[in-house]
């Protein structure tokens, strides 16, 4: 299958959560540009391939006159973080743009506020959108090996400066906390290897599907951002969790705010991570639960299947 490289929008972040928001609507003009050409990349790629169908994550500019284009989003609610006035008029302003393509899939369940509350359910949804069920790039047919007592998975991701200021935070804290095994997963593939560590730490720059899937079942606890692929990769796995949203990131605080809220997983700031105190307190939160994520998959599945007999391919 070939694969067709496609830049991505080049958003920058700051250091600080108090600068996030005010950096990104800075950037406002770079994403709109980055959108035009996205939707310019597509009329000249559609000229040599000739596709079908496009279904695309978050890519608004994958839209096209004359070609089938499906968009995949969790997020129809934005919480700008200035008020619900701003945030109505930037979900009207969103709607708009989700709505000029053929289908809009929301990637939750439908039923009781879903993984991502009041964020894939708002009043009402966009005319051309349905639940599509959950998505997670690990596979159910893993066999979980026995939960190991004590075993602390690190999951880091996210943009640049704020992934490697949590690592070098939870790192310093792991080091002392000696009565657990740690195993982080840095999400750095291009970082290099430490070797300066105790032996009760190990550490990987990165995970294939298959090496995480392994890391997730022998862990009690994952300690991680709140980012929704994160989440729903945790289900599969049915983890009990300490969230650690990236500072200033609306929508993870949100989330980590909402899953605390239902006693799922405790929430705590960057700033006020304390390991020795936090670890025990998020074993004693419930998790995330497996129980009808096979049926969201299926949901999934039925929601391809009928887009692929709408276009004319099975």
């Amino acid at each position: 299958m070939p694969q067709l490289p496609l830049v991505g929008y080049g958003i920058t972040y700051s250091r600080g959560g108090e600068a996030f928001v005010a950096k990104i609507l800075a950037q406002i003009p770079k994403i709109l540009g980055a959108i035009r050409r996205e939707r310019e990349w597509l009329r000249e790629t559609q000229a040599r391939h000739q596709f079908d169908l496009v279904i695309s994550d978050n890519r608004y500019g994958l839209k096209i006159k004359g070609l089938r284009s499906v968009i995949i989003t969790h997020q129809l609610n934005i919480i700008t973080g200035f008020g619900m006035g701003a945030d109505w008029l930037v979900r009207k302003l969103h709607y708009r743009i989700l709505e000029k393509f053929d289908e809009c899939w929301i990637v939750d369940m439908k039923e009781n506020g879903g993984l991502a509350g009041r964020l894939s359910h708002p009043p009402h949804i966009p005319s051309n959108a349905r639940y599509a069920g959950l998505l997670s790039q690990l596979s159910l047919s893993f066999k979980p090996a026995q939960v190991q007592k004590n075993s602390i998975l690190v999951l880091l991701s996210g943009p640049e400066p704020m992934r490697g200021i949590l690592e070098e935070k939870l790192l310093q804290q792991a080091a002392s906390a000696t009565e657990y095994r740690f195993h982080f997963v840095a999400g750095d593939p291009s970082g290099m290897p430490r070797a300066d560590l105790p032996a009760h730490i190990t550490y990987a720059t990165h995970a294939n599907a298959h090496d995480l899937a392994e890391a997730l079942s022998d862990a009690q606890l994952v300690i991680c951002r709140s980012g929704y692929s994160t989440l729903m990769d945790l289900v599969v796995y049915e983890k009990k969790a300490l969230l650690v949203p990236t500072p200033g990131q609306s929508e993870q605080e949100y989330l980590a705010e909402y899953l605390q809220m239902q006693q799922i997983a405790l929430n705590r700031r960057q700033t006020a991570l304390d390991l020795k105190k936090d670890i025990p307190e998020a074993l004693t939160y419930r998790g995330f639960k497996l129980a009808g994520y096979q049926d969201q998959l299926n949901q999934l599945r039925e929601v391809i299947d009928s887009e692929l007999r709408h276009s004319g391919h099975r």
